[in-house]
């Protein structure tokens, strides 16, 4: 990787590779942009098989986040920090202490918050050395509930452009990955009359959902072609590609999963099949719009008021690429390049 080419192309404005051997700990923090505001994204812990590929991933995430945030109306730029190792270990004070410390040396150009492989006793860790860090537990707390409202009321919009109605009443959605957003949005989709259709790698995240909302189960890739209407994918990024999106019998893409296309090419190949997608980082905007609540001061229900406007922001969406005749995610970067144009 040609690093300072790389951070050109993307707009990064800065990255800081962190490393303290006495306690285990390795990390990068990216900060993309903070045009907006400062830069803020959660910290991710996982086992990379390189640190090519940690810092890849923290770039990624990190742009994103500044469009999340862009589109959400939010007054934060984008962040994302990592931790590399294994999340299952039991030591993680020291961790993510040492991670504070090196959160604060940015003062304030980015503030942390949960992610995959990390949980808000973590982020009161990292508050210990910083006060840069949002998703405390007794303030926002999990923001899984308000992401998967969000991801709800992406649901409804795409259903409103795609079949004339937002009644999900009836409608079968395939969610795969049964986590914390994933059982959360299972619920209200249960509430709203869908059928379902799960799948996870963990058995029992599965069974749970199935004892909430009677979700049908199914194994594995098979989530891929089930005979659904929607496909809610609520696990790990880039399950949308060359393989997985000839499988698919849906008319309707819309989950909380981040970065959901593997290539942009494959958000070109779901709109030649003719399924409407909704853009990831607009579907998923709840979590941050949570976070962003509590370093604002907002209470809880503001902060689900505003995850509701993520269906006015679909909609939107949806109309720049049709009068643009763009795909759905040019579109969604499209929104966000505007708002920081005018910022810059």
């Amino acid at each position: 990787m040609k690093l300072f080419d790389t951070l050109a192309e993307m707009g990064h404005e800065e990255v800081v590779m962190c490393s303290d051997p006495s306690v285990g700990y390795k990390g990068i923090l990216a900060v993309h942009s903070t045009k907006l505001g400062p830069a803020l994204g959660g910290t991710r812990f996982w086992q990379y098989a390189t640190d090519e590929e940690a810092i890849t991933d923290a770039l990624r995430l990190s742009r994103g986040m500044t469009y999340k945030n862009a589109v959400a109306g939010l007054h934060l730029g984008g962040g994302k920090s990592i931790i590399m190792g294994d999340n299952k270990t039991k030591d993680r004070e020291k961790i993510f202490r040492a991670h504070g410390r090196f959160v604060e040396s940015l003062g304030g150009r980015y503030i942390t918050a949960e992610d995959v492989g990390t949980s808000t006793k973590d982020m009161d860790y990292v508050n210990m050395e910083t006060s840069h860090v949002a998703g405390l537990a007794g303030k926002s707390g999990d923001p899984s509930p308000v992401t998967a409202h969000g991801v709800f009321r992406a649901v409804q919009a795409s259903a409103k452009r795609k079949w004339g109605s937002d009644s999900l009443e009836g409608k079968t959605v395939a969610i795969q990955g049964c986590g914390s957003v994933g059982t959360h949005l299972a619920k209200e989709l249960h509430e709203a009359g869908a059928k379902l259709i799960i799948s996870d790698i963990d058995s029992a995240k599965a069974a749970r959902v199935k004892q909430l909302t009677g979700a049908a189960i199914v194994e594995g890739d098979a989530i891929f072609t089930a005979d659904a209407d929607i496909f809610s994918p609520c696990a790990l990024g880039g399950i949308l590609n060359e393989t997985t999106i000839p499988k698919l019998k849906v008319e309707i893409v819309a989950g909380g999963a981040n970065n959901q296309l593997l290539l942009e090419r494959d958000g070109d190949e779901l709109e030649k099949r003719g399924i409407l997608y909704a853009p990831d980082y607009v579907a998923n905007a709840g979590g941050v719009i949570n976070v962003y609540g509590e370093v604002a001061g907002w209470d809880a229900q503001r902060a689900l008021n505003k995850a509701d406007d993520i269906y006015d922001t679909v909609l939107k969406v949806f109309d720049i690429a049709e009068a643009k005749h763009i795909p759905t995610y040019e579109a969604a970067d499209r929104l966000a390049e505007q708002r920081l144009a005018e910022a810059k």
